[in-house]
């Protein structure tokens, strides 16, 4: 049976490998010259099993609509909102005050994310991949002792779902992570020792190499450019590359385009609100070992993800809300470094870091998009936010799942990939 997917980042490429295992045969269809060079290419490198959530909450609105003045503040809205944004926000609003969704979605989300973590690792057993990654645990940083209460509170829904995790005070915190300076404000920590980390882009081109060797086709320098459709199932698909326009055939089509997957749907007829909120990172080499951190960090001042990557460190931050704005402001890159030297000063050498940003493909409500849509032979993984690398490797096994017939150990009802198109 013939699988075509359309996107090469991380989901598309750990979606070709599990289906890949399972005998079918698989194309993938990518815009661009290689793998992972869009949302995979720098992003935080972060597997945060235990500390996936939706945006969508009170709290966290709360917490961020006040940055939108400070300069280091995490949210970014550009001056004049297009429709778009303005219709994101709402929906983002209604799904934050929506009773008990948040719970729900929450823990759904962060079981995902455990099964998630169980095929990552039967992955790294499967094939040799070298991508820096470990599972040394993550550490979320209270300055603060309301910041503490709201990780308490986190505490409890992990321990709920049996997700190990530990409260540690200041000094235990310094002793997880002994390059944390002493000079700043530190209430304490939540550790997760499950979470992990790793180079998602080396990890996606390697996983590309073996799906490749394995009898993965490629389709590079190619762009989706129209569907042609029967009725409710998809018969083909028009690309247009070095060639130009050609026809592919399949028997089974997957979307995992990420921000581009919201055009995708409506041309097949179905509303994916998928919103491209825009993100940045910096990566340096370290040059004071005893400076940096030992495995990866959320900073609770700056809302900034600190990530070790082998000798490498990377500095994550910012949720803009600018559509598909590629500019890199400096202010931004400062705020980053000023929050990365808050905590472990002197670590890496600036004047040599390379700077990226990328757009997360966000839901208003939080989970991603996993399942069948109207077509009775297209299938959906994509809209995973700021989780898309935590939560690739479960979600490429619920599609491979779903397509076989196989039982799938969770609740996919908050990942409907039609909840928005009923509305």
């Amino acid at each position: 049976m013939e699988v075509v997917i359309i996107g090469a980042g991380v989901v598309g490429i750990t979606t070709a490998w599990a289906l890949n295992q399972r005998g079918y045969q698989v194309t993938v269809i990518e815009k661009q010259s290689q793998a992972a060079l869009e949302t995979s290419r720098a992003n935080a490198g972060q597997r945060s099993y235990g500390h996936v959530s939706p945006w969508a909450s009170p709290k966290l609105i709360r917490k961020t609509l006040p940055s939108l003045v400070k300069r280091q503040g995490p949210l970014k809205i550009q001056p004049l909102p297009t429709p778009i944004t303005i219709h994101f926000l709402l929906s983002m609003w209604r799904a934050a005050y929506t009773p008990g969704l948040f719970q729900r979605n929450h823990e759904a989300m962060l079981q995902l994310a455990q099964f998630s973590r169980s095929q990552f690792l039967a992955l790294e057993k499967t094939v040799k991949l070298d991508f820096d990654g470990h599972h040394g645990g993550m550490l979320k940083l209270a300055s603060t002792e309301s910041e503490k209460r709201e990780l308490l509170d986190i505490a409890q829904t992990l321990q709920k779902l049996d997700i190990p995790c530990r409260w540690f005070d200041a000094a235990a915190a310094r002793d997880q992570e002994p390059g944390l300076r002493e000079d700043t404000p530190l209430v304490g920590g939540l550790h997760v020792p499950g979470d992990g980390s790793g180079d998602c882009h080396l990890f996606t081109q390697a996983l590309a190499r073996e799906c490749e060797a394995a009898g993965v086709r490629f389709r590079y320098d190619t762009t989706v450019t129209h569907f042609k459709t029967s009725e409710d199932h998809l018969e083909r698909i028009q690309v247009s590359g070095e060639s130009g326009p050609e026809w592919i055939d399949g028997d089974l089509f997957v979307v995992c385009a990420g921000c581009a997957s919201r055009e995708l749907g409506l041309s097949l007829g179905v509303k994916w609100p998928i919103y491209p909120v825009k993100g940045y990172s910096l990566t340096a080499r370290i040059e004071n070992p005893d400076h940096a951190p030992i495995s990866t960090l959320v900073d609770d001042r700056y809302s900034i993800a600190i990530t070790r990557l082998g000798n490498r460190l990377r500095a994550t931050g910012f949720a803009e809300l600018t559509e598909f704005n590629r500019k890199i402001p400096d202010r931004r890159l400062a705020a980053i470094r000023e929050g990365l030297e808050s905590r472990f000063q002197g670590a890496v050498d600036w004047s040599k870091a390379e700077s990226w940003t990328g757009f997360r493909p966000m839901t208003p409500d939080g989970p991603a998009l996993l399942g069948k849509t109207f077509q009775d032979n297209v299938y959906v993984n994509s809209g995973h936010g700021t989780w898309g690398w935590t939560l690739s490797a479960g979600s490429a096994e619920v599609i491979a799942r779903q397509i076989a017939g196989d039982p799938i150990p969770l609740n996919l009802q908050a990942f409907d990939p039609l909840r928005f198109s009923r509305k």
